[in-house]
């Protein structure tokens, strides 16, 4: 799948947003990317998935035993790839703000684990959720995203792979621009910043 078509699919859902949001990250934008909506035709997310899984190298490929993803957002994606890896999906919570396996999913010590979010913005949500994997026990050997709004710069501590780069700029909360802070500001992502 192409950039172009990728956004094509983001395009047909309306989950590309325009106008003033703060990001989960705390930063703003004048871009959202609603990956719920996107998602929500299971049809869509099975092929989008199948286009991340063909970003991912053949030796991780071959090698991932569990995906695990962080609630909210990467919960459908990641259910998806571990649909089109053959292999079983968990998602972490934050009940008391830490990441955690909850509702009686585990990971076995040692057991193999591909990382799949929707966004990446900043990375910290990845870096907090594969800590909490590898405290379980897991081997996070990679992580995957649907979109990487980091121009390439984050570092996850595991390779990374996502379906499509897409640099709209972000904002530090005492830098946004005079033009975008005269737009009301929306925080539409799941968590509370």
């Amino acid at each position: 799948m192409t950039d172009d078509e990728v956004l094509a699919e983001f395009r047909a859902s309306h989950a590309l947003l325009e106008g003033h949001f703060k990001l989960s990250s705390g930063r703003h934008s004048a871009h959202y990317l609603q990956c719920a909506l996107v998602l929500m035709n299971a049809e869509r997310a099975g092929r989008l998935a199948r286009a991340l899984v063909q970003k991912l190298p053949r030796e991780i490929r071959t090698h991932v035993q569990k995906v695990a993803s962080p609630a909210m957002g990467g919960v459908i994606i990641g259910h998806e790839m571990g649909r089109a890896l053959e292999v079983d999906a968990v998602f972490l919570e934050r009940p008391s703000g830490t990441f955690e396996l909850r509702r009686g999913f585990e990971v076995r010590k040692g057991e193999k684990v591909l990382l799949v979010e929707d966004v990446v913005t900043t990375g910290l949500s990845s870096r907090e959720a594969i800590e909490a994997v590898r405290k379980a026990g897991g081997d996070v050997i990679a992580a995957a995203a649907l979109v990487d709004r980091t121009a390439g710069e984050v570092d996850l501590g595991v390779p990374f792979f996502p379906l499509v780069e897409i640099n709209f700029p972000t904002y530090a909360p005492d830098e946004v621009p005079p033009e975008l802070a005269a737009i009301p500001v929306k925080k539409p992502g799941s968590r509370k910043a």
